[in-house]
C-alpha cells in the first residue's frame, strides 16, 4: 500500500474514533500532509474545474489567434469529459457560453449545433425505445426466443446472448442488460433450489464484504458467464443499427456535419455493413466464455461437469421460462400495436435509401427526407393511438363498462419525462459544436497537418493503432464522451493524409462501444458486475478475450466488407470538396 493511502486511513480512522472519558488517549493530531491529501480525495473535482483552466492559459497567451482560443475550449472540455469533474451534460453545455465570448463562433450557430437532424433522430429513437419498454414487448420477445432456442446452459446462455444482442440494437444498452439480469437470477435461482448447482459461493479469501463473520459470497464460473452475457452482447448488439447507440449518432452528426457534401449514414447501408460483424463478434465472445468458464472443448474438466444439469435441468429451466411467459398473459393490444409501429419505423428506415431500390419518399416529395422524419412520424402516431379500447363501451348498455376517463396513449409526455436520458443530448450537441467550432477555426486543419506523417503507414496499420487505442481509452471514461474528442481528429487525419474519411471514423466509432474490462467503462458492465457480485480482477481477465475478438474483426471487416458497403478505395471529391470551402 502506497504511503499515501496508508496517510489517508491514518486520517479516517483518528476522525472515526472518539473519546472516551477521563481514561482515553489523546488523538494523534494529523499532520499538515496527511489533511492535505485527504483534502485532495474529497474535493479533486473541484480543483480539477478550478486549477485546469489555469494551467490551459499558456496556449492562448502564446497564440491568441481563434484556432488557439478553440483549442483552449476543446481541451478543457476533454479533461472534464475525461475525468467526469463536472456532469457530462453540464460540460457539454460550456460552448455556449464561451464560444461567443472568446469570438470563435455566434450563439446561434453555436445552439444550432445542439438540436439538429441527429439529435431529433436520438429523441424519436429514444421515445420509440421507452414505449417498447412500457408496453412490455421486449420481455415477451426475449422469452419466446429463449423458449425456441433450448435450456441447457449452453443453450440457454446462447438464447440469452441473442435476445440481448438484439434487444440492443433497438433500446439502449443499459436497458437491455438491465431487462436481462432479472431473468437471469430467476433461473439459477430455480435451478439452485432443486439441487442443480449454485449461484454462488464462499469466498473464504475475502472477508472484507462479509457480514457477521460470515464468507463473502462469489459468483461460480458458470454465473459469472451469464451476467458477462448480458453485459458484453448488449455493448456488441448496440453496434448493429445506427440508432442502437449513442456513439454511433454521434458519428453520424459529426460526419455529416464535417462533410455536409457526403451521401452521409443511411439506415440501411449501416445496418448491411454492421450486423454481419455484430454477429461474427457475438458468436466468438460466446465461444470465448463458453471455453474459459463452461468447459467447452473440455468434456472432463470441472467446469464442463459443473454445468451438465441433464434432462432434469433443462425441464426445471423451460418450466421457469414457459412460466414467466404466462405471467406475461395474452398479447394486449397495446403490445401489438407497439410492434406495428417498431416494424413500421424499420421499414421505413430501411427502404428510405436502400441502393438496390428507389427510396419511398421519392414516390412522394422531391425535398430531402430523413431518418428523423420517419421516427417523429411514428412517435406522433404513438401519441395518437390509444392504448386499450375502452372507448369502445362509451355507449354501453351497462354504466359500469363505460370509461370514466380518456384512454390514454401508447406512451405519455409524462412517462417520457422520468424514463428518458435527457442528458445524453447535450452531450451530443457539445460534441457537435466542439467538432463545428474546431472546423471552422482553423483548428482542425492544424491537428490534421500535425497527423500527417501517418500517410508512410498502410492504411490497415493506422486502422488498427486508432481501433486499439480507441477501445482501451473508453475503458475508463463515458464512451460517447470518447466518441466526441476522437472522431473530429479522425475526420482531419483522413483530410490530411487522402484517406476515405469512413475509414477510421466509423470503426473507431464502434471500438468506442467495446468496454469489457472495468465496470466504470460502461454501465452494462457496472450493472453485471454489482448484480452478480464478480470481481475487477475477473472482468478485466474475461475481457481479454472480446477485446481482441473485436479488435481483430474490425481491422479485418471494415477494409474488405466495408469497401463492399461503402466506395473506400478512392478519396471522395466531396471531402476536397468540404476542405477547400471551409478553408
Amino acid at each position: 500500500m502506497s504511503t499515501a493511502k496508508q496517510d489517508i486511513i491514518a486520517v479516517e480512522a483518528a476522525a472515526e474514533k472518539e473519546p472516551c472519558l477521563e481514561t482515553s488517549v489523546p488523538r494523534k493530531a494529523a499532520s499538515f500532509r496527511q489533511l492535505l491529501l485527504r483534502f485532495i480525495v474529497i474535493y479533486w473535482r473541484s480543483i480539477v474545474v478550478i486549477t485546469w483552466p489555469i494551467v490551459l492559459s499558456p496556449i492562448i497567451i502564446y497564440n491568441n489567434e481563434r484556432m488557439y482560443r478553440c483549442l483552449y475550449v476543446v481541451a478543457m472540455m476533454a479533461v472534464y469529459w475525461v475525468t467526469e469533474a463536472l456532469p457530462l451534460p453540464i460540460t457539454s453545455l460550456m460552448p455556449i457560453f464561451l464560444y461567443p465570448i472568446m469570438g470563435i463562433l455566434s450563439t446561434t450557430d453555436t445552439t444550432k449545433c445542439y438540436l439538429n437532424d441527429t439529435t431529433m433522430m436520438f429523441l424519436a429513437s429514444l421515445i420509440i425505445a421507452v414505449a417498447i419498454e412500457h408496453s412490455g414487448l421486449h420481455m415477451r420477445v426475449a422469452f419466446l426466443i429463449i423458449k425456441v432456442v433450448g435450456c441447457g446452459h449452453r443453450r440457454l446462455s446462447f438464447g440469452i446472448f441473442l435476445v440481448t444482442m438484439f434487444i440492443s440494437m433497438w433500446i439502449s444498452n443499459t436497458a437491455a442488460t438491465a431487462m436481462m439480469i432479472p431473468i437471469i437470477n430467476t433461473v439459477l435461482m430455480e435451478m439452485e433450489n432443486q439441487g442443480l448447482g449454485a449461484m454462488f459461493i464462499e469466498d473464504k479469501d475475502d472477508f472484507e464484504n462479509a457480514e457477521g463473520g460470515e464468507p463473502a459470497k462469489k459468483p461460480t464460473r458458470a454465473t459469472m458467464t451469464y451476467y458477462m452475457i448480458a453485459s458484453y452482447a448488449s455493448s456488441i448488439g448496440g453496434t448493429g443499427t445506427v440508432v442502437g447507440s449513442g456513439t454511433n449518432l454521434t458519428f453520424k452528426g459529426l460526419y455529416e456535419g464535417r462533410f455536409p457534401h457526403s451521401p452521409g449514414i443511411n439506415f440501411s447501408e449501416w445496418m448491411c455493413y454492421a450486423v454481419p460483424p455484430m454477429l461474427i463478434c457475438g458468436f466468438l465472445i460466446w465461444i470465448w466464455l463458453q471455453i474459459m468458464y463452461m468447459g467447452m472443448f473440455r468434456p472432463n474438466s470441472k467446469d464442463a461437469q459443473d454445468i451438465n444439469i441433464g434432462r432434469e435441468g433443462e425441464k426445471i429451466a423451460e418450466n421457469v421460462i414457459q412460466q414467466k411467459y404466462k405471467d406475461l398473459g395474452p398479447i394486449t393490444w397495446h403490445e401489438s400495436c407497439v410492434a406495428i409501429l417498431f416494424v413500421l419505423v424499420i421499414f421505413m428506415w430501411f427502404f428510405r435509401k436502400p441502393g438496390f431500390v428507389p427510396g419511398w419518399p421519392t414516390y412522394i416529395t422531391s425535398m430531402p427526407f430523413k431518418d428523423s422524419s420517419s421516427a417523429i412520424f411514428v412517435t406522433l402516431l404513438m401519441f395518437i393511438i390509444p392504448a386499450n379500447l375502452d372507448f369502445l363501451n362509451s355507449f354501453s348498455k351497462d354504466p359500469s363498462k363505460r370509461p370514466t376517463k380518456p384512454t390514454p396513449g401508447l406512451i405519455s409526455w409524462k412517462l417520457i419525462q422520468t424514463r428518458m436520458h435527457w442528458g445524453l443530448m447535450f452531450v451530443l450537441g457539445g460534441g457537435f459544436a466542439l467538432s463545428v467550432g474546431s472546423t471552422d477555426s482553423g483548428l482542425s486543419t492544424l491537428l490534421g497537418n500535425a497527423l500527417t506523417g501517418l500517410r508512410y503507414l498502410h492504411p490497415v496499420v493506422i486502422l488498427f493503432i486508432v481501433c486499439f487505442m480507441a477501445e482501451m481509452i473508453t475503458e475508463l471514461t463515458s464512451n460517447v464522451a470518447i466518441a466526441n474528442i476522437i472522431l473530429p481528429i479522425l475526420a482531419e487525419l483522413c483530410v490530411s493524409i487522402k484517406l476515405h474519411p469512413l475509414y477510421l471514423m466509423l470503426p473507431a466509432s464502434l471500438c468506442c462501444s467495446f468496454s469489457f474490462h472495468l465496470p466504470v467503462g460502461t454501465p452494462p458492465n457496472a450493472i453485471a458486475t454489482a448484480a452478480g457480485h464478480i470481481k475487477t480482477k475477473d472482468l478485466v481477465i474475461a475481457g481479454i478475450g472480446p477485446s481482441v475478438i473485436t479488435l481483430i474483426v474490425l481491422t479485418i471487416g471494415f477494409p474488405t466488407w466495408g469497401s463492399v458497403i461503402y466506395d473506400l478505395h478512392e478519396f471522395p471529391d466531396w471531402a476536397n470538396m468540404t476542405m477547400s470551402t471551409k478553408s
